[in-house]
Parts: structure tokens; C-alpha cells; sequence
């Protein structure tokens, strides 16, 4: 049994959810998400709350009930929160400025990185080292930050690199003289 899986999902109020068509569509204060249903998993919207359970008792269906869970408890915080994620970007010369709706990075290359914003994604830059990605959808929060990350993961030398907020970097000591 799922302990993630047993808890319902509360719906707070000014957050409506309804299921038609094989698909669960939560509308709240910071617009709407949907999600595509599994076979596997029952979904059932009952009062101020979302019931998630295994539709058979499948293999497949015990291990998608949590993960499905958790990705209606998502949509539910969505849009009446939302995702963020933080960047900071150490090195001599690494900056970064958001210009509508492009991030141009300077990461020590011959050339400036020009990464587009998705649809639904705000990106700030309160100063040249800090970059704060926010948006309604976790996963595309997430997704642009891994790519803005991959241009220059945090090396165990010097420590220089784009890394997450709160990240540890392990330093290594380098040659002992």
C-alpha cells in the first residue's frame, strides 16, 4: 500500500477540479492545469478533496498510485501557489539578464547563451548572479532550470558554475606542493 497514495488531495477553496474526457483540469487563482488520466488509476473528485486509487490490483497500478498522487497534489498547488526554483551563478565574468522574453547568459564562451522563456514561465534576475524561475507547471520549472544549469554545472575546483540554490558543491584540494 501507498502511504502517499492513501492521502487524498484538498482541494482549498477558490480552486475548482473536474474530470471529462480522460482528463483532470484544475482551475484556480493562477490559471488552469490539466493532466491526462491512467488506465491504471481511479480518480475520483468528491466535495473539497480528490480521490486517488489503484483501479486493479496490478502490479503497474500499486506502482503509478503514489507518483499519480502526487502529480494531482502538484496541479492542486499549482495553481494556487506556484513553483520556483533558484540559480546561482559563480565566476569571474559569469552574469546573467533577463530581456523579455529571452535569459542571456555570459558563461565565459566566445559568445553570449540566448535561452528562450516558455510559454506560462516568468524568469528574474534581481542582480547579475541570481536567476529565479517561477511558474504554474513544476515540471517546466524544473525542465528550464536543468538547461539553463547545464550550460555550465558547477566544477569541483574553484567551485565556478551555474548550481542550485542550496546546492553543495563538493570541493576537491587540488595538487599539494
Amino acid at each position: 500500500m501507498s502511504r502517499i497514495g492513501k492521502k487524498a488531495v484538498a482541494i482549498p477553496g477558490g480552486v475548482t477540479a473536474s474530470i471529462e474526457n480522460d482528463t483532470l483540469s484544475v482551475k484556480g487563482p493562477k490559471g488552469t492545469l490539466t493532466m491526462g488520466l491512467s488506465d491504471h488509476i481511479s480518480y475520483k473528485v468528491e466535495g473539497d478533496e480528490i480521490q486517488v486509487n489503484p483501479a486493479n490490483d496490478t502490479k503497474i497500478a500499486r506502482s503509478f498510485w503514489g507518483m499519480h498522487r502526487t502529480l494531482v497534489s502538484n496541479l492542486v498547488e499549482g495553481v494556487t501557489e506556484g513553483f520556483s526554483k533558484t540559480l546561482e551563478i559563480s565566476g569571474v565574468g559569469y552574469r546573467a539578464a533577463s530581456k523579455g522574453k529571452t535569459l542571456n547568459l555570459q558563461l565565459g564562451f566566445s559568445h553570449d547563451v540566448d535561452i528562450d522563456i516558455p510559454e506560462g514561465l516568468e524568469v528574474k534576475t534581481p542582480d547579475q548572479t541570481t536567476v529565479i524561475i517561477s511558474g504554474m507547471d513544476k515540471q517546466a520549472v524544473g525542465q528550464l532550470a536543468a538547461e539553463i544549469r547545464q550550460w555550465r554545472k558547477p566544477e569541483p575546483y574553484k567551485g565556478k558554475g551555474i548550481k542550485y540554490q542550496g546546492e553543495y558543491v563538493f570541493r576537491k584540494e587540488g595538487k599539494k606542493k
